[in-house]
This record gives structure tokens, sequence and C-alpha cells, in this order.
């Protein structure tokens, strides 16, 4: 009989496909020496991370685009609306991650709670959303950049733009810069935090100069009405229909106060990433209590300064007029400051560097776990002797993503984001229902509050909002989850660590 000491974990009875690793060894896998990721980490750090992750496209076009569409300037109430959605997921997000100081994310926090193959699917989720999330951000980096360098005379050749309208290439630009992340977040958590903290200076800097400047070219004639008569749109057909559409034959409409919630359903996803901060859990130096801070501490700037910017942005420009593309860069045009919008624009560029890296470094830590438990080749989960990052990983997906963004047109597979990070926020609300059911005895240092109810509210307006996604959006995710499920029979159920356990656990005949 073997004399193996297993690793505890199994959980609570369970077996088979919905086995669960216990929170203790989970912490106890975090110090295997050359499985150990440095703790470089403060609260500071952390909120700069969510910072630099949710501040990009969003604020500098989605702005503009939800008042012209969808609410008006009452987009500013849309703002609040989302961030308020997205406060009830970083409450459950904050007690996970303090609870459970893992990297990994949602990953680490459904594998403590609902078992193995739940958290199998929603890390298979968690690296495709993150990956495609960078590769599209780099190649609106390099739009930026291409566009600046036609304003001082240099072209790329074609073959090297990228993918274009009636053309085929690869974008030089977009997998330099991923490559050039890649190692830079290869090289440690100190330099890479650093790298984000200047970034992220020049970017809030440049929100504030709009902030304070455009106040000065504000009517209050633009305001009139606030809340615009509301519309009936005719939506999409088939699969380009919302799903809510589709199932129930909801008819969406614009402006009013129906209008208002159909915008947050759009700028939710300028909020994207906050949730990132907790892949960082393990490499915090006191995660129990700088998690929650950096978690919530980010979304709360980001909300404020998203509110300020499309109030500022209505009141220069009357909703109806403002650009779809460039809203903020194109309101200072209109009232006749071009060099204010040649900042936006530089601004811009520099903020999706990033959110580029902060991207990569969420998809490298929840592939590492995944590694680190068997789930995927153990190969990938060693640490860097002297940078103790999780270099294999991070360098194979690095690759992975440059090659992506070099062949990907920016639009082909944005919206898999959305739909992958809202899953994530109903996983991780019911997670926290669950362990706090079956784990009532662990040391919290963060409690989400009012519990069941937070984490319900958050799992209904999550799917209130995935509901208003295509249909063909809901296809393609589907796909990707049951090419997931494959892989999980073929390799990571019988590789798993926790599995291994089950096996040393049984007695022999």
């Amino acid at each position: 009989m073997s004399t193996e000491q297993p690793v505890r974990g199994s959980g609570r009875g369970r077996s088979g496909m919905f086995r669960t690793k216990s929170v203790e060894q989970s912490i106890q896998d975090t110090e295997e020496p050359e499985h150990a990721l440095r703790k470089d980490l403060s609260a500071l750090d952390l909120t700069v991370f969510g910072v630099g992750v949710v501040i990009g496209t969003g604020i500098f076009v989605l702005t503009g685009k939800v008042a012209k569409e969808n609410a008006g300037p009452s987009v500013a109430l849309a703002f609040v609306v989302a961030g308020v959605a997205c406060g009830l997921a970083a409450l459950c997000y904050a007690e996970f991650a303090s609870t459970v100081p893992v990297a990994g994310s949602a990953y680490t926090f459904s594998y403590a709670s609902l078992g193995e193959l739940p958290a199998w699917i929603i890390g298979w989720d968690l690296v495709l959303e993150l990956a495609l999330g960078c590769a599209v951000v780099a190649v609106g980096w390099s739009g930026y950049i291409q566009s600046l360098m036609d304003n001082a005379g240099w072209h790329l050749p074609t073959a090297l733009s990228g993918v274009h309208e009636g053309s085929f290439g690869f974008d030089i630009l977009a997998a330099l810069l991923v490559l050039a992340l890649t190692g830079i977040l290869v090289a440690g958590m100190k330099l890479s935090s650093r790298v984000t903290a200047v970034v992220v200076g020049v970017k809030v800097t440049v929100v504030l100069i709009v902030i304070v400047v455009g106040a000065f070219f504000i009517s209050g004639a633009n305001y009139e009405p606030f809340v615009p008569p509301s519309k009936t749109t005719e939506g999409g057909s088939g699969l380009t229909a919302p799903l809510i559409q589709v199932m129930f034959g909801f008819t969406p409409s614009n402006f009013g106060v129906m209008g208002i919630f159909a915008a947050a359903a759009v700028v939710f996803f300028a909020f994207i990433g906050f949730d990132i901060v907790a892949t960082a859990a393990e490499e915090t130096r006191n995660p129990q209590r700088d998690l929650p801070r950096g978690i919530l501490g980010s979304l709360a700037i980001c909300t404020v300064l998203y509110v300020v910017v499309s109030i500022v942005v209505t009141g220069m420009q009357k909703y109806d007029t403002l650009s779809t593309k460039a809203p903020l860069a194109d309101a200072f045009k209109a009232v006749g400051h071009p060099f204010w919008a040649g900042l936006i624009s530089f601004g811009a560029a520099v903020g999706l560097t990033s959110v580029c890296m902060i991207l990569l470094l969420g998809q490298s830590r929840v592939f590492f776990a995944m590694s680190r438990d068997g789930l995927l080749p153990r190969f990938f989960s060693t640490v860097h002797p002297r940078y103790g990052t999780p270099y294999r990983s991070t360098i194979l997906l690095g690759v992975v993503v440059a090659v992506v963004a070099g062949f990907t047109s920016i639009d082909v597979l944005a919206e898999l984001v959305n739909i992958g990070t809202l899953f994530a926020f109903v996983v991780v609300a019911l997670g926290v229902i669950i362990l706090r059911r079956t784990r009532p005895d662990l040391p919290r240092a963060f409690r989400t509050p009012f519990v069941p109810v937070v984490p319900v509210l958050s799992i209904l307006g999550s799917l209130w909002l995935m509901l208003n996604l295509p249909a063909e959006t809901w296809l393609r995710f589907a796909v990707w989850m049951v090419l997931g499920v494959v892989v999980y029979f073929i390799y990571g159920r019988r590789k798993s660590r926790v599995s291994d356990a089950e096996r040393v656990q049984r007695p022999t005949v």
C-alpha cells in the first residue's frame, strides 16, 4: 500500500468532475519553491493596474458613441448604472481574492467552490478572452501609431500594416508591442508595475486635462433635453440580433429611461478589466488587506472619471452631432482647439499600452495556475529562478497573442471578450454564495455585504447584459466552451493533481 501523502482538496466528498480543491491546499501550493511567485505588489500597485487596464479606448471613444446613439447627455447616468453593476461583482471578487490569495482569479475561486470542471471551463474561457482582448487592443494601438506616422510623412508597407478592407497583411507594430510587453512581464512584476505606473500617470493626466480644459467650453444648452425622448429601434435580425430579442421578441429602444439602461449595457464594457487585479493576488505582499483596496479603489476612480468626462463632452458639443470615432478629440476640434485634440489622441495611444500589458499579465497567471494544478502541462508552471515570474507561460502566450494580433482585424472577435468577462462575473458571485455555505469557518479579511442579496443581484445584472449581446456571439462562445470540455476530458481530467490525490486515497484491494 502506498505511503505517499495525498494532496488535500478532493473536497467535501465530491469526486470526478466536480471535485473541489480546498482553499488550504491552493495556498499551500503557492509555497512550493519552483512554483512560487515573488511577492512585490502593494495596494497602490494593484490600484494602478486596475486603472491602467480599465481606462482605455472606452473613455476616449465610447462616451461619444453611446451619447449620440443611445442616451444623449444622460450617458453619465448610464456610466453610474454600469459602475454599480460592476461594483456588485467587485464586492464578490474582493471577498474571494482576500480569502484565496492565489493566482488565477475566477478559475481558482471556482475550483474551491464549484468544482474542477466548472473551474476548467472558466479558466479556458479567461485565457481566450484575455488573449483576444490583448490582440484587439494591440491592433488598436497600432492604428493610432500608424496615424501619427502618416501625419509625419512615414508610411508602413501595406504588407506590414495589418488587415484592412480589400487587403491582407501582417500588423508588425501590433506584434512588436505584444513581444516587447512580454519581455517586460518576464523581467519581473516590480518592473511591470513601474512601467504601468508611468503609462497610467500619463493617461490619467491627459484625462484630467480633458476635464479641466473642456469645462471652459461647456454650454448649458447642450444638456437640453438631458434625457431625450424615447425612440424604438429596429435592432438586428437573425444571429446579429441581441439574444433577448431572439428569445423573447423584446424590442430595444434608445433614449428615454430605457435608453439609459440600454446604454449601460454598452458602456459596461468600458469597465472590463478591474477583475484582472485578482489575478495578481499571489504576487501581493499583503493580499488580505491590499486586494480589496486595489479592486474597489480602481473601480471607484474609473467610474468617477467616466462620469465626469461624459458630462464634459456632452456639454461641449450637442449629443446628436458628436463623432462616434474620436468624440473627445473631435469635440475640441469643434470648439476650435486642435492642439488639445492631438493631445487626446496621444493619451489614447499611450493608454492602450498599459491595457495590453495587464491583459497579458492576467492571462499568463490564469494559465500558470491551471498548469500548476495539472490541468495543463506542468512544464508551464515553473517560475524563473531570478525574476520569480511564470516565464514559460508568459512567453508562450505572448508569442501566440503577437501572431493573432498580427493577422486579426480589430472588429472580428471583440464581443467574445465581453461575454467571457460577464460569464466570469456570474461564476464568482455564485462561488461566494456556495463557499459561505460549505466553508463558513474560513477566515475572510473582506466580507461581501448582504450575502446572498449582493451576489444574486450581481448574477442577475451580468445575465441581463449577456442577453443584450448578439446571438452569434453566444454561438461562438458555445463552440469554444465545447472545445474546452473536450480538451478537459482528453487531458485535464486524467492529469489533475486533485485526481492524483483521489487515487492515492483509494484503498488498495
